[in-house]
């Protein structure tokens, strides 16, 4: 009997598909028919880090403690996101749904609901990232991407970044970007098979 690999963790608070191009609702899950599941190895490979955390003991967590400290983000805040918490809702998440780069990393922590980040892939197709409680992302600088919360309308999440906040999205169209241009060098013109990403680091 041939046993089978280890699940990865991470699979119980991330999961990602290729999305169809249907404009109803932002908020359902848009999956293809059938449905196209992404791995998270996939995501890897994309430069889209991610890690299962105990999210009821954010203040004490010893792994999110080795995460910061191995990636230097010193600086954290919590966003919450739903119509009841968030000023200007309507209008933030519209923006928040515009495709985007940052000139740094995208960080977030999810300590409560769920929401979908989607992000390109090498051809440009759209990859949509459910995350739920207990999932860290960390989103490339350069990666273009955009945000929205599913149905559940509810999204707690800790924002982390290297040094002082940075908040400035630059929307689609902005390859003239170093941070766009590096990352298309290191995980799009090159391929991937020379690029390593060690997830416990």
């Amino acid at each position: 009997m041939v046993s089978e690999a280890p699940k990865d963790p991470r699979e119980e608070v991330i999961q990602a598909w290729y999305m169809d191009d249907s404009n109803e609702d932002q908020r359902l899950p848009h999956h293809k028919e059938p449905k196209e599941f992404v791995s998270l190895e996939k995501l890897d490979e994309l430069g889209v880090l991610s890690w299962k955390l105990d999210a009821d003991n954010y203040e004490t967590d010893e792994e999110l403690k080795k995460i910061r400290e191995a990636r230097g983000y010193t600086y954290t805040d919590f966003c919450e996101v739903c119509p009841e918490k968030l000023p200007n809702y309507d209008e933030k998440i519209k923006h928040f749904f515009e495709e985007h780069l940052h000139t740094d990393e995208e960080i977030r922590y999810c300590v409560a609901g769920s929401g979908y980040f989607d992000v390109r892939d090498l051809d440009d197709k759209w990859i949509r990232v459910w995350v739920k409680k207990g999932a860290m992302i960390v989103l490339p600088a350069g990666i273009y991407h955009r945000f929205t919360l599913d149905s559940d309308n509810y999204i707690k999440a800790m924002r982390l970044f290297v040094g002082d906040p940075v908040w400035t999205p630059h929307n689609r169209p902005n390859d003239d970007l170093a941070a766009r241009k590096e990352y298309l060098e290191n995980f799009v013109n090159k391929g991937t098979s020379n690029q390593v990403f060690d997830a416990t680091a």
